[in-house]
């Protein structure tokens, strides 16, 4: 196998063939292969909204509450950002900055770890007003 294998987790592993371009200053890996794990879990689209459900109007601070939030829906289930295998990141309007803006975001909550598989989708709109990010995780644990 031609491949650079990035493991994360003992229920995936993430990796990256050296047949492909390097993902990694894109903060994400081309392939989780998920190979033992006892539970899968689905985190719903989460948004920028704090807990009272409020927005604010910021992007920036949108992401870092969006990841919060995934956060603390994986620590109420004893999981981790590391367990995540898979994203889908929905971005309105997206943009150069934004899309940087996103990767830097990642390098800092997945420091030294790979990344997860992950899709960048840019839309018109999202389910609320003002709502600038969504992003929807899949993660498996032991």
């Amino acid at each position: 196998m031609n491949s650079s294998i990035e493991q994360s987790s003992k229920a995936f592993r993430l990796l990256n063939p050296k047949t492909l371009y390097n993902p990694q200053p894109f903060a994400y890996s081309h392939i989780t292969e998920v190979t033992q794990f006892q539970r899968v879990l689905h985190i719903s689209g989460q948004g920028g909204e704090n807990q009272r459900g409020l927005l604010s109007t910021d992007f920036a601070v949108q992401v870092r509450q969006a990841f919060q939030n995934i956060e603390l829906a994986l620590t109420h289930v004893q999981a981790t950002l590391q367990d995540t295998a898979v994203l889908r990141i929905l971005v309105v309007d997206h943009n150069p900055q934004k899309h940087q803006f996103l990767i830097q975001e990642m390098q800092k909550l997945w420091k030294d770890q790979p990344f997860p598989a992950c899709t960048l989708i840019p839309v018109p709109c999202l389910a609320l007003a003002g709502m600038l990010i969504e992003i929807e995780a899949t993660a498996y644990c032991q």
